[in-house]
């Protein structure tokens, strides 16, 4: 299994990626990730990969194919549905309801995704400038929308979100490699 990470840039897409060593909003991937998701796992993750987001709505497509590109170049082809619908909804969450449209952010890129495979699993992490936590929502059968966090709690293992400083918080799923028992 090859791990290497993302080192193409694209900007004028609203997307960046940033290759390994690359410094996101949570420090150095070289550090490996932060204890609230990935401390399980220890030591550096075998692969990283990250990009901006500019915090539009069609970050969510351009996310999605990061996330192909990253499990192809990883050789996880089986695992592109689950993350990317993931993916998908943490990026929607973070673009819906951590950006406020009335001051836009300073900075180009104020949504992070980033994605560090482990041995046993890959984490998806979605780093936004809000620090309100996600809420689940009981959404109706005739609702449109609501139904983001309960999609992500059925595809992924373990999800949770945690605080990230100086500002914003980071929301992270990790999906397992291999296909849990039925």
């Amino acid at each position: 299994m090859s791990a290497s990470a993302t080192t193409s840039i694209r900007g004028s897409g609203g997307l960046s990626s940033a290759g390994s060593g690359a410094d996101w909003p949570l420090g150095s991937a070289d550090q490996g990730p932060p204890s609230p998701w990935g401390g399980g796992h220890g030591g550096v993750p075998a692969g990283f990969a990250a990009c901006g987001l500019d915090g539009n709505l069609r970050n969510a497509s351009q996310a999605r194919r990061f996330v192909a590109a990253t499990l192809d170049r990883w050789e996880l082809p089986a695992l592109v549905p689950d993350a990317a619908l993931v993916v998908s909804e943490l990026v929607t969450n973070a673009v819906q309801h951590a950006l406020d449209p009335e001051t836009p952010d300073p900075v180009d890129y104020p949504v992070w995704l980033g994605m560090f495979l482990h041995p046993e699993d890959v984490v998806c992490a979605v780093t936004d400038p809000s620090s309100r936590p996600p809420r689940p929502r009981d959404a109706g059968s005739c609702a449109l929308g609501g139904r983001g966090l309960s999609l992500i709690d059925a595809l992924s293992q373990s999800w949770s979100w945690s605080l990230t400083p100086p500002r914003g918080k980071t929301v992270w799923a990790a999906l397992p490699l291999a296909a849990p028992p039925r």
